[in-house]
């Protein structure tokens, strides 16, 4: 069931589409469906999140974390409600804000309308991260994240939110340490 579902997903074809290798699309679905109101595919992704970090030598709850964000082009068909124009990145669209551990894995995600900017939508991310990974004790972030958040996170959620900035000398792409 897993492995189907997994296929659909990365496949992005309909249920109907599902191939004959698989159960039927229905069985499928159903299985899908009562997974997603139970919570369990949320519990999936956490057990798995934390089996790749042992197996990789790390604590299963991770207790850094790194936040950014990221502006797409929406199509044409996408409500105009839900999107909005990134002046920095001169995109119509929408706007994916994620926040994972050390490793890359997700830990907590969100999308907005593209106009949306990072320090606002920064606010309800932490709060899910405190409320869902309770160990997390710091967590590194790009210059747009400055101002009172810092403070906020120190007092409010009892983490470290540390901001690592670019030098004015640095030009193009340059991997940054700890981001």
């Amino acid at each position: 069931m897993l492995d189907a579902i997994r296929y659909l997903v990365a496949g992005g074809i309909s249920w109907r589409a599902m191939p004959v290798d698989f159960p039927g699309w229905d069985r499928v679905y159903a299985f899908f469906r009562r997974w997603r109101q139970h919570g369990l595919i949320t519990e999936f992704h956490d057990r798995l999140r934390g089996r790749v970090r042992e197996r990789e030598g790390h604590e299963a709850e991770p207790t850094a974390g790194i936040i950014d964000a990221q502006s797409v082009k929406a199509a044409a068909t996408v409500p105009a409600d839900s999107r909005g124009y990134d002046g920095g990145k001169q995109i119509s669209g929408r706007k994916r804000h994620i926040i994972t551990d050390c490793l890359g894995l997700l830990l907590v995600v969100a999308a907005t309308a593209a106009n949306v900017g990072d320090r606002a939508a920064a606010g309800p991310l932490f709060l899910r991260l405190r409320r869902l990974h309770r160990d997390t004790c710091l967590v590194c972030a790009d210059g747009g994240y400055t101002g009172g958040l810092v403070d906020w996170c120190r007092q409010k959620l009892a983490f470290a939110l540390e901001v690592v900035k670019r030098t004015d000398d640095m030009e193009g792409f340059v991997v940054l340490p700890r981001r």
